[in-house]
């Protein structure tokens, strides 16, 4: 009919690193009766470890697995023709975790409807430290980062706050031989919860802003003093300035500004990108940018103040 679009073709990703559980969770996915709806599911494999698809399961859930072996085959014309060759009425792909998440791209007619990241939990450091740029790229846009074989690890709290500084939004779960595993951050944050005002060095604001976006009744009451750089984005309400950081998620290519919005009186007298040392009191409000209540700072001093020897957060380095 002219002018109604086209329904699009729904495709579930799942990416990580070889031997990660990837082709584990798929298997498992597959087998729920949630999925065992109409039509035939096409698989795309990119990446085959020590654990595959056999015939039976993907017989049994109307599956046909197609490989590819080089990332510069997978492209969107080639997508279409297995689309034209199998008509699946879903799609799932299984992304080599050592190929740039980057590069990929899906035909129009296709549409992303999950991502979700697997990470051993066990090589997650080494990975994080020496292939930071490959990993960051599958995790910034992952809906779900799902951590397995956890059990016994100490940082799990350090990976998740390494994780949520490249993707906010991601829902996180660290799951061991006996399921989910509760990660509780209070005890672990590199400052102390019940100071008054709590004092945040680089690595502290990084870890505050991050914990507080997602625990901000902890925080509600308490005062913080921290250094920041005073930003008046657009949108941001009247007599409001933002008292953000830089912080560098993967490389200096990748780095992103963090800070909450600020009520101060004296906002017009503040002159963009210069330093401030703040003293505020976390509240809670809403906030267009949360989509919903969110933390807000009411400053009850803002000194003008010379720049922090380290100016860009890294969150690989929690002694600055």
């Amino acid at each position: 009919m002219l002018g109604r679009e086209e329904k699009k073709k729904p495709v579930y990703v799942i990416n990580g690193f070889l031997d990660s559980g990837k082709t584990d969770f798929y298997r498992y996915t597959m087998m729920q009766p949630y999925f065992q709806t109409k039509g035939l599911t096409l698989l795309i494999v990119c990446e085959e470890g020590e654990n595959d698809y056999d015939e039976t399961l993907l017989k049994k859930t109307n599956t046909v697995k197609a490989v590819f072996e080089d990332p510069e085959a997978f492209t969107p014309s080639a997508l279409m023709a297995l689309e034209s060759e199998h008509d699946p009425e879903r799609v799932l792909i299984e992304w080599n975790g050592m190929w740039p998440f980057r590069d990929f791209k899906l035909p129009k007619a296709w549409r992303l409807e999950q991502q979700i990241t697997v990470i051993d939990t066990q090589t997650f450091a080494m990975y994080f430290t020496n292939m930071k740029s490959l990993l960051s790229d599958q995790l910034r846009n992952s809906d779900l980062i799902l951590f397995n074989r956890a059990d016994g690890m100490e940082e799990l709290p350090n990976f998740k706050r390494n994780v949520k500084a490249v993707n906010q939004k991601a829902e996180i779960i660290f799951e061991g031989k006996d399921g989910e595993i509760d990660v509780t951050l209070d005890e672990d944050l590199p400052y102390d919860l019940q100071a008054d005002p709590i004092g945040l060095n680089n690595f502290g604001f990084g870890n505050f802003y991050l914990d507080a976006l997602e625990h901000v009744d902890r925080y509600l009451g308490k005062r913080v003093r921290f250094k920041g750089m005073v930003m008046k984005p657009g949108g941001i309400p009247k007599g409001c300035f933002v008292p953000g950081r830089f912080v560098m998620t993967c490389c200096a290519q990748d780095i992103q500004v963090l800070g909450f919005a600020c009520e101060y009186s004296g906002t017009a007298g503040l002159a963009d990108k210069e330093w401030v040392e703040v003293t505020a009191r976390v509240e809670k409000r809403f906030v267009e940018a949360y989509e919903g209540e969110g933390p807000f700072l009411v400053a009850e001093s803002v000194e003008k103040t010379e720049p922090p020897k380290t100016e860009i957060i890294d969150f690989s380095n929690p002694d600055e």
